[in-house]
């Protein structure tokens, strides 16, 4: 179970991180095909994260029930809260970009260039905060699950 719980962790987390350099290397582009494809790209990286975070979130689940921990230990209380906190930002912070893949997407398609809507999708701070606050909550819980406090 400890593998499998593990294993989902590695899966989450290298979703957050395909999705987060994708959508990065987005913003720094300039034509909307290629925005479309890298922003297509993060896609994978959302599968990613919900695959992973159900894996981990069972198996992590089931662990507490074998183990010596118990759902009254407060460090897993907070690991769940926090779990449940960046999916939610996670899946707030990726509505813009989501939209921007759509934009693009048109945009590419009619061959025009990029537009400053599109611009404003891309560098809308409240989704790039939200999206930063999950990954900032994801490094929390994985020092909870490290140190067991």
């Amino acid at each position: 179970m400890l593998f499998f719980h593990i294993l989902g962790a590695l899966v989450f987390v290298s979703g957050i991180v395909v999705a987060g350099v994708a959508f990065e290397a987005a913003r720094r582009r300039d034509k909307p095909d290629e925005i479309a494809l890298l922003l297509g790209l993060t896609r994978i990286g959302v599968v990613l994260v919900a695959l992973g975070g159900a894996v981990l979130l069972v198996f992590g689940l089931r662990l507490v029930d074998t183990g010596h921990f118990g759902y009254g230990a407060g460090w897993i209380d907070a690991a769940l809260g926090l779990f449940v906190a960046a999916m939610a930002l996670g899946a707030i912070g990726g509505q813009r970009p989501k939209q921007a893949r759509l934009l693009a997407s048109r945009l590419a398609a009619e061959g025009r260039p990029a537009s400053p809507e599109l611009r404003a999708l891309l560098d809308d701070r409240l989704s790039r905060a939200t999206n930063y606050l999950a990954t900032a909550i994801v490094v929390a819980i994985l020092v909870l699950m490290v140190f067991k406090p």
